[in-house]
């Protein structure tokens, strides 16, 4: 029986962090329907993204672990989620673990759940980010409403492309957008790149550019971008997208001990 040839650029090694329910709930919704291997919360997805396929290999860590594991298991990994809360105002234990990350420059993305309860504040859980030295926070969606009136999330780059996309916001949800993405925009783009003379506000950015970008800068620690969890209303798929096009391949980690598999 043969063995199969993966390409190493297209394993992504992930570890999920934060308190342990809701990692396994992350865990569970990223391995539930898709072509997987493994047992219990940790295991193996196939999924693709912009027409080439990836392995992600998936991997579950508690915020409540003792200081040494989460140093041991955050060093070695590869990439790191942050599943943080919405309805908590401080979790200082995953504060540990973003700062454990940075010290090691660690690659991470955040992931805000719980935006549907009536106490959720999405703002609170970018600033616990940006308080932690190191990344600054960069927001790639955006909560289209909070607690009973949340509806979803909105795809900032999707919406920065997409004047449709852009038309179906009202109010001060459009306006709210707008300016988060103006923000998105001018934190990854040089000066020169993110405005046009005489134009207000930021130019419009293919989505590829962005992507590059945001990749170049999550892999060398200057930024963590955030995501809304949305998975109760909607597919698992932007996260997975997230993993590939902004965590590093086991070929783009600097640290010797990193290896091909855990």
């Amino acid at each position: 029986m043969g063995s199969e040839v993966i390409e190493p650029q297209s394993i992504r090694n992930v570890t999920v962090v934060g308190d342990p329910d809701a990692t396994t709930r992350v865990v569970h919704r990223l391995l539930r329907d898709l072509t997987r291997t493994g047992t219990g919360v940790s295991g193996t997805v196939r999924w693709t993204t912009d027409r080439t396929e990836h392995m992600i290999r998936i991997a579950e860590l508690s915020s409540r672990a003792p200081i040494a594991t989460l140093e041991r298991s955050i060093r070695v990994a590869d990439g790191l989620i942050a599943v943080m809360d919405a309805t908590a105002k401080r979790d200082p234990r995953l504060e540990t673990a973003l700062r454990i990350a940075d010290d090691h420059q660690v690659a991470r993305l955040c992931l805000v759940t719980g935006l549907d309860h009536p106490t959720a504040g999405f703002g609170h859980c970018v600033r616990t980010v940006a308080d932690t030295h190191g990344a600054v926070p960069l927001a790639l969606q955006i909560p289209h409403g909070l607690g009973t009136e949340f509806e979803g999330a909105v795809d900032l780059i999707s919406m920065g492309e997409s004047e449709p996309v852009a038309a179906g916001l009202a109010g001060n949800h459009r306006r709210a957008a707008e300016q988060w993405y103006r923000h998105l925009v001018d934190t990854v783009m040089d000066e020169h790149a993110a405005a046009t003379p005489g134009v207000p506000g930021p130019s419009k950015i293919p989505a590829g550019r962005l992507h590059h970008r945001i990749r170049y800068l999550t892999h060398i620690g200057d930024i963590a971008p955030v995501l809304c969890d949305t998975t109760l209303r909607s597919h698992i798929a932007p996260l997975l997208d997230a993993i590939v096009r902004y965590l590093p391949s086991p070929l783009h980690v600097c640290q010797p001990e990193h290896a091909l598999d855990y």
